[in-house]
């Protein structure tokens, strides 16, 4: 593992995969995960999924990295050098082709709204499955809390909910946003970062 990139990002941080702009008419964003650091300049990622079909993005074609650190967001540019599956898992072999450099929060839009959303804790398994980087499915049937989410950014989302969720946990998030009247289902995993009971509301969080 690379000692000068390691000390910024890890395996298992979250990341953003967009189309250079100037190469694109209609710029898109695929989310996906670092799966290893190779070296100083190469990562292994884990290749994007929309729905269940695996996005094959070619070889030898640029894309903006955003990285999801523990200590901030990362942004660097990258090119593909390599695709392959190993562990059952599909891999893209990155090389960076800028320097990584601190991505700034304020860089994104944060959009206040009232949307409806679904949550609920993960099971053990679920989180142990994550933690392992494990093929996993989310268990079905399980009940579900309503919560209203009130603004939505590149880094998170905040809402409010009757229940409490500890900081650190992890939750499932269900919720719908709608463009150009076609309403799209977003099913996500997110790890609590803060909790508080709302002064003039107690019970809300």
């Amino acid at each position: 593992m690379s000692n000068m990139i390691s000390k910024f990002i890890e395996p298992g941080n979250k990341l953003e995969i967009r189309t250079v702009e100037w190469d694109e008419e209609s710029p898109k964003c695929y989310s996906s995960q670092i799966y290893d650091i190779l070296g100083e300049n190469q990562l292994e990622v884990m290749m994007p999924m929309e729905k269940t079909k695996l996005i094959l993005l070619p070889v030898e074609k640029e894309y903006n990295l955003v990285i999801y650190a523990e200590n901030g967001l990362f942004q660097c540019l990258a090119r593909v050098i390599d695709r392959y599956k190993s562990n059952n898992v599909y891999i893209l072999v990155m090389e960076m082709t800028s320097n990584l450099r601190k991505y700034q929060r304020r860089e994104y839009y944060r959009f206040s709204c009232a949307l409806e959303m679904c949550s609920r804790n993960l099971e053990e398994e679920e989180i142990r499955a994550i933690e392992e980087k494990s093929p996993y499915s989310l268990t079905p049937g399980l009940p579900l809390k309503r919560s209203v989410i009130v603004d939505i950014s590149g880094g998170g989302l905040r809402f409010f909910s009757s229940q409490h969720y500890e900081p650190g946990s992890m939750i499932y998030i269900s919720y719908h946003l709608g463009a150009d009247g076609v309403k799209k289902e977003y099913e996500l995993v997110g790890k609590v970062l803060s909790a508080e009971e709302l002064e003039k509301r107690p019970g809300t969080f």
